[in-house]
């Protein structure tokens, strides 16, 4: 009976989770479109031109609580001290999926 409800279970969870997975990586993949067009000049590698410590690398997001797709959509689409807000350039979607790829990026060690 138990392995019964643990086989269940995880048969639920793939067919819950794929979709999710599927969904992240094409905003992953429309993030590297956006990053490049929107963001590089300043992030090339992950880096920061302006600011040398406050990378996209894992650390530093971490160090500055902003490892997290929540914090990162807020400091895309307001902006703050040197980075511009990027809201009336870009949708909700749009700053979602560079957020996905920002994310994605410095789990991955850019």
């Amino acid at each position: 009976m138990n392995k019964l409800v643990i086989v269940l279970s995880l048969t639920i969870a793939i067919f819950i989770l794929q979709p999710l997975a599927i969904v992240q990586a094409a905003a992953i993949s429309d993030g590297v479109k956006i990053f490049n067009a929107n963001c590089s000049a300043c992030h090339v590698a992950g880096n920061n031109i302006i600011v040398n410590s406050k990378t996209l690398k894992k650390e530093a997001l971490e160090r500055y609580n902003m490892y997290s797709l929540d914090a990162i959509k807020a400091q895309v689409t307001n902006g703050k001290n040197a980075m511009p807000a990027f809201k009336s350039r870009l949708n909700e979607t749009q700053i979602e999926a560079v957020a996905a790829f920002v994310l994605n990026q410095a789990a991955k060690g850019w």
